[in-house]
């Protein structure tokens, strides 16, 4: 098969068109021909060596693919070949094919294609576990999410309004702050002419937001304390700025806040499947509803990886970039 290598790993220009041999389908795995494949931050860091795979997981990029079910292994009984379906993988996503834990795997949404389901797994997994249940986001509060118009910040914007919350996110353009108004966001702040605190304050009557998602981390840290309301949860899920920073970390008593923050990738396989179960239950009927449907900015075909990466990296899209791995 043909397949993305990183090589050493460095900037985009070290992601190459390979081939390799087929991964072997394991007890309780299924294999997937793999027709698209979502791009995502953490494939950016494990190209520059800042987020290794785990021991067990492909050595190769990628983390969620759509395509059809080719082989299942010993035990898999949900899924049979021809199956269309979407995938969270432990890794090797850039590639015409890819095993996946059985559990980690949904049916394609009613009324969504291939393109399209590629850009929900990796997404949808992150938002459900660290907005909802993390977060513990219900409806009625005001939720705020930072990168409003990166993947997981469309998907977490649509959701959190479909679910009931009032929800607010940062961008870095009148352009995106549009984008994200139409994705489902009450306010959008240009954090590039408006201080987002100040924002917050302003339109909760000092209030104050309920939950807020952050990929930001650094000086944000401090600024999203402020912009919680009482017993108020932050939830990290990266660090885009540094993640060692002197904080006054007062506001954490006096308002009896959560600051919490998890990652998916080293999760255990029964543990993403229930997340995948989830989903399924509680996210996939919106979806078939309409009520979310992911944005994809940019598609490139699978040899063109490095020009995703760059698109990655300028950080100039809004919503999601997909592969074009078959036709």
């Amino acid at each position: 098969m043909k397949f993305i290598d990183h090589g050493n790993g460095g900037g985009p220009e070290v992601l190459v068109l390979a081939e390799g041999e087929l991964p072997e389908v394991g007890a309780g795995e299924v294999l997937i021909r793999v027709a698209w494949a979502g791009v995502n931050r953490p494939d950016v860091s494990q190209r520059q060596g800042r987020y290794p795979p785990p021991a067990d997981a492909s050595p190769y990029i990628g983390l969620e693919v759509a395509g059809k079910v080719a082989a299942v292994g010993q035990g898999v009984t949900d899924w049979q070949r021809g199956d269309e379906v979407c995938a969270l993988v432990n890794g090797g996503g850039y590639a015409e094919f890819v095993t996946a834990p059985a559990g980690q795997v949904l049916p394609v949404p009613k009324g969504l294609g291939l393109r399209e389901a590629a850009a929900l797994p990796e997404n949808l997994f992150t938002v459900w576990a660290n907005v909802f249940e993390r977060g513990r986001l219900a409806s009625g509060e005001t939720f705020m999410v930072h990168g409003g118009t990166s993947g997981i910040g469309m998907a977490a914007i649509a959701l959190a309004k479909a679910r009931g919350a009032r929800v607010f996110c940062t961008v870095g353009s009148e352009e995106k702050a549009e984008a994200a108004r139409k994705a489902g966001a009450d306010v959008a702040i240009n954090y590039r002419n408006q201080d987002f605190v100040t924002e917050v304050r302003t339109r909760t009557e000092g209030k104050g937001v309920d939950v807020i998602l952050d990929m930001v981390g650094g000086a944000y840290i401090e600024r999203n304390l402020r912009c919680l309301a009482i017993e108020g949860r932050l939830v990290q899920i990266a660090f885009l700025q540094p993640s060692k920073i002197e904080v006054d970390w007062m506001p954490l008593m006096t308002k009896r806040l959560t600051f919490t923050g998890s990652t998916l990738r080293p999760r255990p396989a029964s543990e993403k499947a229930r997340l995948a179960a989830a989903l399924r239950s509680e996210v996939w009927p919106l979806i078939e509803a309409g009520q979310f449907r992911p944005t994809i900015h940019r598609e490139f075909v699978l040899a063109d990886a490095a020009e995703a990466h760059a698109l990655m990296e300028s950080s100039e899209h809004i919503g999601k970039i997909v592969l074009k791995v078959a036709g």
